[in-house]
């Protein structure tokens, strides 16, 4: 049985590992020829400023007064450049999005793994392609870029990290830094002869990282006064830049100034999840080589923005994320970043038609070299029977276009130029996406196979050992054949021989191979199989239709509930009717009651917004009375049964009340503190992690009853939920833990009614009981209802406040009474402890479970498994 565990421990990493392998890898290819305009640039340098976390209709839209918060901005609009907005893609988080502008192409998801930080795979950027780059800044963002770039060329000055405090009193700071340190570094330039020279060079970046913005967003809300104060900032630290640059250089309009951002942020202050809130970012440039603000009469958007904004009447130019690192390669005349994806929009360009036709063509070439490399990478791993070319963009087609465009530009007809060359880049890119996830088809083939087979072993494994369902029929015993193992054996040789001469990754053996065993294991058990069928033939056709209907229906809500967070409710409201629907209604009405109410309250939490969206501090601190109320009265009763409480149990759960006294206040005190702008006072940060610390090992103090052991448990992990909640989610692991309770003695009920064993009292079970085997009892039907509602309550505990497969569905200000500066990889640790915490419970609650229906837990185990198995598996269809 150990061995089993293990090998489903091992089956269940790999198949998640495979969604990742499959779906999320790197879509870079390297060994491109680099490209550019061959034509002379309009501008000798570039100034990008990004204010991370700005949001595009805050930027620029009117304020109560009918001005704007942005008046330079707004000017640059109306008078001197072109605008609109630039889409960004999911992830919505400062890495991603600084590589899409400065690389041009979307990241991909592996990079989260190293907090956005590192550099998970190699690229080119503008930067490494500029003469020189100066950059000031997060020390999160400006790094990465000077660690993949070669030489050292890119220059970066940057703050203190713990300068990203979200309790701070001012995180305009932050933007303050970057403007004066440039400031200084132009002031320094002109006693400095090499520095001089140096910036005085044609093909330079100046790039300006401004963090404000989002620091205010996370702390405050982007509603906020903080927020909207520190756009003007912004605006005033752009306007001075810009004189400064354009007094430094004598006015040579040889400057192109990019404003932007990386990412917008929602209402409840976080981003990373595709919202328009956050996909939708300003674009704003303006300088040399920029088309000037062009009016017009009516523009036709799917949105509303313009009127909204008052500015229907100036031209706007929507460009996805990727395609400013194209416009910036261009005005300054280097070569487009080898793995931009980027298409170049032209009409942000003041230059001749023929500078815009060969930056077009030069842009095509650039994007049609990497399909060219991913189709010759493909090409070479594959057999030459079994490859299958894109058919969009044969050869000759590429030769094709590329002839027919230079005749183009030879006959001065641009427009078509521009044209034919869109046409060829979108044919490149779809390209691209074709090889990329050529394999997809196969790999996900195999591991569906391996599922599948999973699922059939556990589920033989179940009704063999632990079940009475084939106990009877007879059995003839054979011997055993070789020629099963032999055909296996020939099978993962040829597999293992196809992934070979193919040059196929290891994880390709994985997945090709792990299935062989699993079927072998399977077909091993062919006599089980034909027990099993033997067996069901005898019961009655509607039963076993209505059961098999049942269980597809839960696997169903379970599948559903990963993408739809509103099918938990009706699995829970469905829960609150099972009782009355049974006889246990006739037995224990208040067991039933109290099953349906806490049912029926649980399933109001899914039908509320994700967490973060409307803080509420009261809800917090009405929360924490609850526990001290629930604590009173269970102390109470604990104490009048003087034979089972000592003086030192009592002293265990004072100590715990008194750290949730402790919690509500650290709340309150912290809330309080920041908002004042005080930040986070350091014995409220002393409290909060001692009371984590304490959480862990607190419980075990307690008395190994099983109602105080999960009492106990309850109240520690309550006092560090506290701390990290920010509203309406503080009540749900104590409705839920009240749910645990009932859901325990309602499966007393249900034992004692099915006659298989007489019921224990709550009281005299304890979890370091440690029963003879010989009292455990094979599974019976109602175990399957067991195991479901198990699994069912893991779901609801992972996604009753959230979803965690958004990255904006927790609340940032969850951690604020741990830490306020900057720390992904803590930050995000606390997160995700906030989210076991109710899967905790709930694994508590059935090893109590488990405990008083004297089953198995490896017998329970296996059930369990293969609900997971069943559930994942179709979750994995999905993709």
């Amino acid at each position: 049985m150990l061995l089993f565990f293990t090998l489903g421990l091992l089956i269940h990493f790999v198949f998640f590992a495979s969604i990742f392998d499959i779906y999320f890898t790197s879509p870079l290819v390297h060994g491109m020829t680099p490209q550019f305009t061959p034509l002379p640039p309009p501008a000798r340098r570039l100034v990008l400023f990004v204010a991370d976390g700005l949001r595009a209709d805050t930027l620029y839209e009117l304020d109560e007064n009918g001005t704007s918060r942005a008046p330079f901005i707004r000017n640059i609009i109306m008078h001197e450049g072109s605008w609109g907005i630039s889409h960004t893609r999911v992830p919505t988080e400062s890495r991603p999005g600084h590589v899409a502008l400065i690389a041009g192409f979307y990241e991909d998801v592996s990079a989260v793994a190293k907090g956005w930080k590192e550099n998970p795979v190699e690229f080119d950027s503008l930067f490494n392609e500029s003469k020189y780059t100066w950059s000031w800044g997060s020390p999160d963002i400006l790094p990465m870029f000077a660690k993949g770039a070669s030489g050292d060329h890119v220059y970066t000055y940057s703050y203190d990290a713990k300068r990203e405090d979200f309790g701070a009193q001012d995180a305009t700071k932050l933007d303050t830094w970057v403007f004066d340190n440039v400031k200084d570094f132009f002031r320094h330039a002109r006693n400095n002869q090499s520095l001089f020279s140096k910036i005085n060079e044609e093909k330079i970046v100046f790039f300006l990282h401004l963090l404000g913005i989002d620091t205010n967003g996370h702390a405050h809300r982007p509603s906020s006064r903080d927020y909207k104060d520190n756009i003007k900032k912004v605006d005033d630290g752009v306007k001075e830049i810009v004189s400064m640059f354009n007094h430094f250089y004598g006015n040579d309009g040889k400057t192109t100034f990019i404003f932007t951002s990386d990412h917008g942020m929602t209402d409840w202050g976080s981003h990373g999840a595709g919202h328009p809130s956050e996909t939708l970012t300003p674009l704003v440039t303006w300088g040399a080589g920029i088309n000037y603000p062009q009016r017009v009469s009516a523009q036709q958007f799917d949105d509303s923005f313009l009127k909204e904004w008052r500015l229907e009447n100036w031209k706007r130019l929507d460009v996805n994320q990727a395609d400013i690192a194209p416009l910036m390669t261009s005005l300054i005349g280097v070569p487009f970043p080898l793995n931009s994806v980027g298409i170049l929009p032209v009409d942000y360009l003041n230059n001749t038609d023929l500078f815009k036709a060969e930056s077009m063509f030069t842009n095509a070439v650039q994007i049609l070299e990497q399909f060219k490399v991913k189709m010759t990478q493909k090409k070479e791993v594959t057999l030459p029977f079994l490859f299958t070319p894109f058919k969009l963009l044969s050869d000759s087609k590429q030769f094709n276009i590329l002839r027919k465009a230079r005749s183009y530009i030879k006959h001065r007809k641009f427009d078509e130029v521009v044209s034919l060359c869109k046409e060829l880049i979108h044919l490149a890119l779809k390209g691209l996406s074709y090889y990329h996830t050529y394999d997809r088809f196969f790999l996900g083939i195999n591991v569906v196979i391996g599922f599948v087979g999973w699922i059939s072993y556990a589920s033989l494994l179940i009704i063999k050992s632990h079940s009475n369902l084939i106990k009877g029929v007879s059995k003839e015993v054979k011997k055993p054949s070789h020629l099963l193992p032999c055909s296996f054996v020939a099978i993962g040789i040829l597999v293992a021989f196809f992934l070979l001469i193919q040059a196929c990754p290891w994880t390709y053996y994985v997945y090709g191979l792990l299935p062989v065993p699993i079927w072998y294991a399977v077909l091993r058990e062919f006599q089980v199989v034909q027990d099993l069928v033997t067996s069901l033939l005898t019961y009655p056709l509607s039963h076993f239709v209505g059961y098999l209907l049942v269980f597809t229906l839960g696997i169903e809500v379970l599948v559903l509930s990963f993408f739809y967070r509103c099918m938990l409710t009706a699995g829970l409201t469905a829960f609150a009717v099972w009782p009355f629907l049974t006889r246990l209604w006739t037995r224990a009405k208040v067991t039933s009651l109290s099953w349906a109410f806490f049912s029926v309250l649980l399933a109001v939490f899914p039908l509320m917004p994700v967490v973060g969206r409307k803080p509420d501090i009261s809800l917090v601190m009405g929360a924490g009375l609850l526990v001290l109320l629930l604590s009173l009265c269970v102390v109470t009763s604990l104490m009048k049964r003087k034979d089972s409480f000592r003086k030192e149990e009592l002293l265990v759960h004072l100590l715990q009340v008194l750290s949730t006294v402790l919690s509500m206040y650290v709340v309150y005190s912290t809330q309080s503190s920041l908002l004042r702008k005080q930040g986070l006072p350091l014995m409220n940060q002393i409290i909060s992690w001692a009371t984590l610390a304490s959480s862990l090992f607190v419980p075990l103090l307690s008395s190994p009853a099983v109602f105080q052991r999960l009492f106990s448990i309850l109240l520690s992990l309550m006092s560090t939920y506290l701390l990290l909640s920010t509203g309406y989610e503080a009540v749900f692991p104590l409705v839920l833990s009240c749910l645990m309770f009932v859901w325990i003695n309602i499966e007393q009920e249900t034992l004692q009614q099915s006659g298989v064993c007489c019921k224990q009292k709550l009281t005299s079970i304890q979890f370091s009981y440690n029963t003879d085997i010989t009292q455990f009892r094979q599974l019976y039907l109602d175990d399957i209802r067991r195991a479901f509602f198990l699994v069912f309550f893991l779901v609801t505990a992972f996604f009753g406040t959230g979803n965690i497969a958004s990255i904006n569905s927790f609340d940032l200000a969850s951690v604020y009474c741990f830490l306020t500066v900057f720390s992904p990889f803590m930050m995000g640790a606390l997160m995700m402890w906030k989210i076991l915490i109710p899967f905790v419970l709930v694994m508590c609650a059935f090893e109590a479970v488990q405990l008083t229906t004297q089953l198995s837990s490896k017998s329970f185990s296996v059930m369990i498994s293969t609900h997971l198995t069943n559930g994942v598996g179709s979750i994995l269809s999905e993709f």
